[in-house]
């Protein structure tokens, strides 16, 4: 592509327009979907589905190990008819179950149930087929212009035929057609602590075993590794996860190159929770219980997992996601391979139905006590401000009916609860909250609400510096209706508890300066109406734009530098190191960013050139006072956090607003061993064992871990080994 690899002009918006904008408190238009209206969906007549826990294919000793597919199947994800009383269809997706029990296929997916420093061992299976073992096609319009799995082998852009790139434009028109293929898929299990074959790094990706994969297509992606290597299953990987970590709420879904956004989309994603060790609660100072192996049907829960996410759908119940760029700004060409603009990705992607746990706004009843909900915001684009209120379409901002009392973020329970009228969740942040029910009639009805925006994020106040969502769709999540107690709360009350001791991370030895940027077409002009135009008309607006967003670093002088996913690793902390990451938002929209394999610590925010930040103060927020593994980096700011890496390896760190993600705004970093100690069983020597260590990494078939490149040449070979006998013999 052309304007990526040159980069001879990146656009940067204003940000202090964005700054100073102030809009209506009132909601914007009903954002466009599919055909299916979203205000004929009928509200809050669905229970809420609670998902039970994933059945375990075997639990020997101290392991327990799954087989778990993916595939394709239907559910009643509307409710069984419109408001019109007309029959609404299932719609078909796609989503995770035991592989070994039919009826455990759900969107979302079954929970795994993990227990502190017990691993977990799982066999993903890529099922992705149909009835006769063929594949199964997309259910979305895969762009094939980004730089992705790209099975089929089309031309790089460096002239080879190889996966896991950008193909060249001299594939010609092919590029603006959706890929037909079959589906690769590879899962990462979101906030693990985990070595880097069993991460779900984005090149690990694999197709199905089906009979008809065509012939010269790859089956597997360039990094695709596994725990042990000694899986042989096509279509499968085998990845373990340690659990050597604090409790604390997870999640899994699909992390495919160039591709999450579509398969997440289509379903695949659930709650991975971790119970137990020194850093929980005893069970009944909880509220409780949550899903069980085993439970009586009719079990009443007061732990709930909710996972919130927007969608749309067309009048026969498909899903509906853009097939073209025009969806996005109306611009309808020229597209690659004639300009540097893709044909179908869109830079974001907001749904006009809220649907909560499979389910399009559901109801919940609960007792007069008190809950525990750990809510997940699932969404592709867009956050969520999280109100629960009397009114599902109150005057803004709410006046909140009942507080949320938070006593966990996603590396596990914060210093102490904090209680909050509000949910602030950026893309994969997940809120460990109490919900307090106990001094309400019963009949009385809440509201679960949404003030955040149906566009992008920048911060702000609900109604003054953003439009709210739409009121009658998208501004609403779920009701609970108070009923009839069925059993005594025992749980300790929120505001009473004693959550485990937080232990903060020591002292860094490196800062790094990172960017976050949004770059505009070097190739083409649009005018006001976003049509091409002649980019030496002086009637001409500017670029058209975004092309992509990317992360980068920033230079001696402070100017950002965008990178590829291409472009040679920049963030390559020493194994064991404590770094502070400074990420500078040169963009107008806030970004989610999710680093993979630690818990960081978020240790404030500034605004470019000092003073206060969007988010009201240079240190962390209340909610983020524990350890989190995804931090909202608002626009114009530093966002600034601390992180101790600790597993040598290759991981990523990007974007969480998928359609970000998937348009280069991921980057790969590397968990170096140190080249001048090279201790790789860290044992304080360096050693003959190190060395054999060392031998025994070269002689593995590729990919190898690239942390055992000593000499930094992008191979770990007999280079290496000489390398390592040299710095030995000078300790």
């Amino acid at each position: 592509m052309i304007g990526l690899i040159r980069r001879r002009f990146i656009a940067f918006a204003v940000l202090a327009l964005a700054l100073v904008l102030t809009v209506p408190a009132v909601g914007m238009a009903q954002l466009p979907g599919g055909t299916l209206d979203p205000l004929t969906i009928p509200k809050y007549v669905t229970p809420l589905v609670i998902p039970p826990p994933m059945p375990k294919t075997s639990s020997a000793g101290n392991l327990d190990y799954y087989e778990i597919a993916v595939r394709q199947f239907e559910q009643q994800i509307l409710p069984p008819a419109d408001i019109f009383n007309s029959p609404l269809p299932p719609t078909t997706v796609w989503s995770y179950g035991s592989a070994n029990h039919p009826g455990t296929f759900n969107y979302p997916a079954f929970t795994i149930e993990a227990t502190v420093d017990k691993p977990v061992r799982v066999k993903w299976i890529n099922d992705l087929k149909d009835a006769s073992g063929n594949f199964l096609p997309h259910l979305l319009a895969v762009d094939r212009s980004l730089h992705w799995a790209n099975p089929e082998m089309l031309l790089c852009m460096d002239g080879t035929a190889r996966t896991d790139c950008r193909p060249d434009e001299s594939n010609g028109e092919i590029l603006q057609q959706p890929y037909l293929g079959p589906v690769p898929i590879v899962t990462h299990v979101h906030g693990a602590h985990v070595g880097p074959e069993s991460d779900g790094f984005a090149e690990a990706w694999f197709l199905p075993a089906a009979n008809d994969i065509p012939i010269g297509y790859a089956r597997k992606g360039a990094r695709f590794d596994q725990f042990d290597r000694n899986n042989t299953q096509p279509g499968s990987a085998l990845f373990q996860y340690p659990n050597d970590q604090r409790a604390t709420t997870l999640w899994y879904h699909d992390h495919t190159l160039g591709m999450t956004r579509l398969n997440v989309y289509a379903g695949p994603a659930g709650f991975y929770l971790l119970r137990g060790g020194p850093d929980d609660l005893e069970s009944e100072e909880l509220p409780g219980p949550a899903p069980a192996h085993g439970d009586a049907a009719g079990m009443k829960y007061y732990e709930i997992p909710i996972a919130i996410q927007d969608r749309s759908f067309n009048a026969d119940g498909s899903l509906f996601y853009p097939d073209s760029r025009s969806f996005f700004d109306s611009f309808f060409g020229p597209y690659i391979p004639f300009s540097d603009i893709s044909p179908l990705w869109n830079p974001e992607f907001f749904g006009n139905t809220i649907v909560v746990n499979g389910k399009t706004w559901p109801r919940l009843d609960v007792e007069p006590r008190r809950y525990r909900f750990r809510f997940l915001n699932g969404c592709n684009s867009r956050f969520l401000i999280l109100k629960i209120a009397s009114n599902p379409m109150p005057s803004i901002p709410a006046t909140p009916a009942l507080p949320f009392t938070q006593i966990g973020a996603e590396g596990g329970f914060l210093p102490a609860p904090v209680q909050l009228d509000q949910l602030v969740m950026g893309l994969a942040e997940r809120a460990d909250v109490i919900v307090d029910f106990s001094d309400l009639p019963i009949g009385t009805e809440l509201y679960l609400i949404n003030e955040g925006p149906d566009e992008p994020f920048g911060g702000g106040v609900p109604g003054t510096d953003f439009p709210v969502s739409d009121p009658f769709t998208t501004g609403q999540v779920m009701k609970f209706v108070v009923v009839a107690s069925a059993s005594t709360d025992d749980s300790e009350p929120a505001d009473e508890l004693e959550l485990p001791a937080f232990t903060p991370l020591g002292p860094e030895t490196v800062t790094r300066r990172l960017s976050l940027n949004e770059e505009m077409s070097m190739t083409t002009c649009v005018d006001e109406n976003n049509v091409a135009v002649d980019c030496s008309d002086p009637a001409s607006v500017g670029f058209a734009g975004p092309v992509a967003a990317l992360l980068g670093t920033l230079d001696s002088t402070g100017t950002p530098v965008p990178m590829l996913w291409m472009d040679p690793i920049t963030e390559d902390p020493i194994l064991d190191d404590t770094e502070i990451w400074e990420i500078h938002n040169f963009t107008v929209d806030a970004h989610p960013i999710h680093l993979h394999l630690v818990a960081f610590q978020v240790i404030g925010r500034e605004a470019f050139g000092g003073g206060t930040s969007i988010a009201g103060q240079n240190t962390p927020l209340p909610w983020e006072t524990g350890y989190k593994d995804t931090v909202i980096a608002f626009p114009g700011e530093i966002t600034r956090i601390k992180a101790k890496f600790d597993i040598a390896g290759l991981y990523v760190w990007h974007c969480h607003i998928v359609e970000h993600e998937d348009n280069e705004m991921m980057r790969p970093y590397m968990v170096r061993f140190n080249p001048d100690f090279p201790d790789f069983d860290q044992d304080g020597d360096v050693d003959s064992t190190d060395y054999a260590i060392l031998l025994q990494e070269i002689r593995k078939a590729a990919p190898r871990n690239p942390a055992y490149d000593l000499n930094r040449d992008g191979k770990v070979d007999l280079l290496d080994a000489r390398f390592f006998y040299t710095v030995a013999k000078t300790l």
